[in-house]
């Protein structure tokens, strides 16, 4: 039998990739990591939660998703990992992993504008006529047709984007709103990159085309919908408990397999020596501290806290300052659980609608969406008989929005469900708040010379920046999770290039118009 020396001398040799963040880019990029025996995976996460902002709160059975995550991807990589951890509800699992499964899912979303439903996209049907008025539609039209022949050229801001695709009337009308209330500046002082990252090639053409396909389109609906816009899929997969079920079983699967999870640890020093990461120093939950060495560092805290610890190395005085100016947008989400709802099913008016989340594209309220957690899975909710909502509010920590207390925030968010129609009085039966730092990468500031960040940081040869925060860049899950796995593929090639982690989410394929 080989001695206990033999083993750890076998373990000193590995490649040790030390994971500063236990997200869906974390956590993939340690799944990967050790599926090569030659290396060796540590992940330090400062909460005490997996997922990052895929995380599953549960209050008191009823599970909260922050911010909405549908399962879907243009990435057959993805798409395959997933279901690798979590099969689907339809396919043939043991039955003690009978609550570790994927269901099928309806996409809906809509709009809420004065007080009424609109289809997101925007649909030409009768009923949307009949909302909009005959001499509003007509105008909306006009303002479309007239933005298809005189587009803005450059793009300058996102104003121009939403404008050049689909009309200024229709932006004013069902863009506008929201998107200020998410990023709480006008549109015309964000980047259109923002625009390209979100939207992308998504148009009211497309989405009539869409339209008429299906009409004519008798097929079984596969789950993939590969020649369908990521903004018009129908169909998503779901996690039978919300995203965090996922990501609990990713952890529980890496500490199986040998790689290591700490909670409630920080990395708070990047020690540096000859343009290299040597060591990491993390602070534990009792506050200790301790060096770690890599041979590799993955990180996705957010990019102005990497520079910030970064140690042993000069930090040039642009990318010091560059930094300072990134900014973010913080976020809040008030769970309220209620008898009933007034909105209801245009097909049984017995029950609620079945959407998804609402945009509220309403300007007399501070409320940015809703989710209605029910039509996400039946089972994030306790008692199939109430409906549990999520009001997401967009803010900056220290704002009057943040600096609200918990008790203010759930009078306001029932407030504005009464004041939108969407509750009866004395039907909330209980609240809770959840707030998120850094939850959203944001596109002004100082955003348009991060190029020149990027440029420092990848000449720290064994840095890889991944995710959402790790790429200040408003990634979807499926995003965040490539960028790991394209950093994994490099650290198990020897590959030293930074450039096809940073190119995820910049092709035409992975289109995603979420929020």
């Amino acid at each position: 039998m080989r001695s206990d020396s033999y083993k750890n001398n076998i373990m000193h040799n590995k490649k040790r990739v030390v994971i500063a963040g236990g997200g869906p880019a974390g956590l993939t990029a340690a799944s990967e990591v050790i599926k090569n025996a030659d290396f060796e995976a540590s992940v330090f996460e400062k909460s005490d939660i997996l997922g990052g902002i895929s995380r599953t709160v549960n209050y008191k059975g009823n599970r909260i998703d922050i911010g909405g995550h549908r399962f879907f991807s243009k990435s057959d990589e993805v798409m395959s990992w997933w279901l690798n951890v979590l099969p689907m509800e339809s396919q043939s699992h043991p039955a003690a992993k009978f609550d570790e499964v994927m269901l099928r899912r309806s996409r809906k979303s809509r709009i809420l504008w004065m007080r009424k439903l609109f289809d997101y996209p925007l649909k030409f049907s009768a009923d949307t006529f009949k909302k909009l008025g005959l001499t509003r539609a007509f105008l909306m039209g006009v303002s479309y047709a007239k933005a298809m022949v005189f587009q803005i050229k450059p793009e300058n801001n996102l104003e121009e984007f939403f404008i050049n695709r689909f009309g200024r009337r229709l932006y004013l009308r069902f863009f506008k709103d929201y998107t200020e209330k998410v990023w709480g500046v006008p549109c015309n002082k964000i980047s259109a990159d923002w625009g390209a990252q979100r939207v992308k090639g998504f148009s009211i053409t497309k989405a009539v085309l869409h339209a008429v396909r299906k009409m004519f389109d008798r097929k079984p609906k596969d789950i993939s919908q590969k020649d369908v816009e990521t903004s018009l899929i129908e169909e998503f997969m779901y996690p039978k408990f919300g995203p965090g079920l996922l990501w609990e079983t990713v952890g529980k699967s890496v500490l199986a397999r040998g790689g290591k999870i700490e909670m409630q640890s920080e990395v708070v020093k990047i020690n540096c020596e000859a343009g290299r990461v040597k060591s990491l120093t993390v602070k534990d939950q009792d506050g200790a501290l301790k060096d770690v060495e890599c041979d590799y560092f993955v990180s996705s805290m957010p990019i102005v806290e990497l520079v910030a610890k970064l140690d042993g190395i000069e930090v040039p005085q642009n990318v010091k300052q560059i930094c300072d100016g990134l900014l973010y947008r913080d976020f809040i989400t008030v769970g309220l659980l209620c008898s009933d709802m007034n909105l209801k099913s245009d097909i049984d008016p017995k029950k609620i609608v079945e959407d998804n989340w609402i945009y509220i594209q309403e300007s007399d309220v501070k409320v940015g969406r809703l989710q209605i957690f029910n039509n996400w899975s039946p089972y994030m909710v306790a008692d199939s008989k109430l409906v549990w909502m999520g009001l997401e509010y967009f803010c900056n920590e220290g704002d009057e929005i943040w600096s609200m207390t918990d008790d203010a925030l759930k009078v306001l968010a029932e407030k504005e469900m009464l004041s939108c129609g969407v509750i009866g009085q004395n039907s909330v039966k209980d609240s809770v708040v959840i707030r998120i730092q850094k939850a959203y990468p944001a596109y002004f500031g100082r955003y348009k010379e991060f190029p020149e960040v990027r440029a420092f940081l990848d000449k720290i040869e064994n840095l890889f920046c991944v995710g959402r925060n790790g790429q200040h860049r408003y990634n979807n899950m499926d995003h965040s999770m490539l960028s790991a796995i394209e950093a994994v593929k490099n650290m198990h090639s020897g590959s030293t290039s930074k450039d096809n982690v940073w190119s995820v989410n910049t092709q035409e394929e992975y289109h995603e118009s979420k929020k």
